[in-house]
């Protein structure tokens, strides 16, 4: 299948992260994203390592880079090059959309700023991606995932305690400013067949994450209350969390009273026990209750103690390394893993997209997905093709 987006045209400036992740989901659903990048050393991350694949050799490839750019064609073009502008100006007028997350105001000094741009294709879409704003009194500054962490307060909500601030184990503000801002670009796509024009779509890092502060950011902003990291426990819902066991761990979440009564039920607890009768009174007395539960679970294995919970229909789940993720069956049934045929590297096996379509109809669903996938490209390979159908028109 060739995907709901099919027929719309991206042109992908961006480097690094949160662009190119953008990019990522818009060809994930089938649209067709050329990935301009620099003469000589392309994207960033194509050095960004180890690990590489292939290290030894001349087609050398960061697992970095490719875990950000399936699904796309490489043209290599130079921003200060005449002729390449030129190129990059008849790309702009074909496209439907544009992203690139170049500190503010650098495109407009390139020569492609949103007026330029809006002048070349009214009906040009543009996801202009930044660190903390394009505007604002710190709108220029540059933006790196973990400093947005730290600045939007993400790293202050995680860790152990209030004193071991700690960022997240993936780049969290890259990724969410991608994924808002392809979302972002498709409200834009689907207000253009009202309007007949594009627009300007502009998202960031600090943006981002403070869109997924969630009851923390609220807790303040309502109720006046700053939290702190914590560790592996929930600041409002007790008991939720990770509880040790004889030889290793596992997480449960009781995020209603008859789920407490069903775990207190299955390790002879007392549910009514006073100071923990009720969810406020457990959160109140959130280490009486870890330390209960983990003298309740002190002779206990974790597989063992997995299906009990699970028995008692307790959520329990246990902490996957990531082999042990991409090796799960579950991971799998779920699209998870895309296999591709990279140029150099041949057969390579990618974390896959996270939707899945169907059509639904009276005999039932039929899957859609799209499960043919591209492998990045390696730089420049499409430029002899890509040159030629920009200047000649062919297709």
């Amino acid at each position: 299948m060739p995907g709901p987006l099919d027929g719309v045209l991206v042109v992908d400036l961006t480097r690094a992260l949160a662009g190119p992740h953008a990019g990522m989901m818009l060809g994930d659903l089938g649209a067709r994203v050329i990935k301009v990048e620099s003469p000589g050393s392309g994207d960033d991350t194509r050095g960004w390592g180890p690990p590489f694949v292939q290290p030894e050799s001349g087609d050398r490839e960061s697992t970095y880079f490719l875990s950000a750019n399936r699904n796309k064609e490489s043209l290599t073009l130079d921003l200060k090059d005449d002729g390449d502008k030129e190129l990059l100006r008849e790309l702009v007028r074909r496209a439907d959309v544009l992203l690139e997350n170049f500190r503010p105001g650098t495109l407009a000094r390139l020569g492609f700023g949103t007026d330029v741009l809006a002048e070349l294709n009214p009906r040009l879409v543009t996801l202009a991606i930044s660190g903390f704003g394009h505007d604002g009194p710190e709108g220029g500054r540059a933006g790196y995932d973990q400093i947005a962490q730290g600045e939007a307060g993400l790293m202050s909500l995680t860790g152990s305690g209030p004193d071991d601030p700690q960022r997240v184990g993936v780049p969290i503000g890259d990724l969410l400013a991608g994924i808002y801002g392809a979302y972002g670009v498709l409200a834009a796509l689907l207000e253009r067949q009202r309007t007949g024009r594009g627009q300007v779509v502009r998202t960031s890092l600090l943006a981002a994450i403070v869109g997924v502060h969630a009851f923390q950011g609220t807790a303040w902003t309502v109720g006046g209350q700053v939290n702190r990291a914590q560790g592996n426990h929930h600041p409002s819902i007790a008991p939720y969390g990770l509880f040790r066991c004889a030889g290793g761990s596992v997480q449960l979440s009781c995020g209603s009273e008859s789920l407490w009564r069903r775990l207190c039920a299955e390790f002879g607890l007392d549910a009514e026990a006073e100071g923990l009768a009720t969810n406020g009174e457990r959160v109140g007395n959130r280490e009486r209750v870890i330390a209960l539960l983990e003298e309740a679970f002190a002779e206990i294995d974790a597989p063992t103690l997995l299906a009990r919970l699970d028995a008692a229909g307790i959520p329990a789940g246990k902490v996957r390394t990531l082999d042990e993720v991409y090796g799960w069956d579950q991971t799998r049934s779920q699209g998870l893993l895309v296999d591709v045929e990279h140029a150099t590297l041949g057969p390579l096996q990618l974390p896959g997209p996270p939707l899945r379509f169907f059509d639904a109809g009276p005999d039932g669903e039929t899957e859609t997905t799209r499960r043919d996938h591209a492998a990045p490209p390696v730089l420049g390979a499409s430029d002899s093709q890509l040159r030629a159908w920009l200047t000649e028109g062919n297709t």
